[in-house]
């Protein structure tokens, strides 16, 4: 039995470890994850049948859920990586950025969401061929940003990492960039146009 153990860990983590868990099978085999949320026990399940896994969940105490995983082989999304015999390839995807939280509501929340979105671009096994930081979120690739460890990865794994001059300059922030390199608007729209997919989170 395998045992993923990810207590305390936010969205997307979980997953990620259980899917890293998931990869490693190449016969039957029986994954047990830990987690202290409700929403964790959801989107793991979720994952694990789309990859073939029979699942079962309980509460084994007041935030605490074992999820058991049964396999009877390498699960079904790894035949891709298996075809190619290897991970972290670059495609033509463009992410943009234009804010340091995601979506509308509750800012702090939104802070938490961007946070995880980025890191899971790290975790994809095609990954993106830069990533553009304009206006608010140009705030994220300088000093003081919770993301720089992340962007920090993407960058040694080959992913360009862009932020708009002006906006950086517009936040005073110029002097504080961190990760990845200064672009400009026409640089922006060569990008954009270029890009087989824009994905904005």
């Amino acid at each position: 039995m395998i045992t993923v153990n990810a207590i305390g860990e936010k969205c997307p983590v979980p997953v990620v470890k259980t899917k890293k868990a998931l990869q490693e099978i190449t016969g039957p085999e029986t994954v047990q994850v830990l987690v202290d949320n409700d929403v964790a026990v959801q989107n793991v399940t979720k994952m694990a049948e789309n990859a073939g896994g029979k699942v079962t969940s309980e509460k084994t105490g007041d935030k605490e859920y074992t999820i058991t995983i049964q396999m009877e082989g390498a699960p079904t999304f790894d035949s891709e990586e298996k075809e190619t015999g290897e991970t972290g390839q670059k495609g033509d995807t463009v992410v943009v950025i234009s804010a340091d939280h995601m979506g509308e509501g509750n800012e702090e929340l939104g802070k938490v969401l961007i946070k995880g979105f980025i890191y899971a671009l790290t975790q994809l096994d095609t990954l993106p061929k830069s990533v553009l930081f304009y206006n608010g979120g140009a705030k994220l690739t300088t000093e003081g940003s919770d993301s720089l460890e992340d962007l920090h990865t993407l960058e040694d794994m080959g992913v360009e990492i862009y932020t708009c001059g002006t906006c950086l300059d517009y936040y005073g922030l110029k002097e504080k960039l961190l990760v990845g390199s200064v672009t400009n608007m026409y640089s922006i729209v060569e990008m954009l146009s270029g890009a087989g997919k824009v994905l904005r989170p």
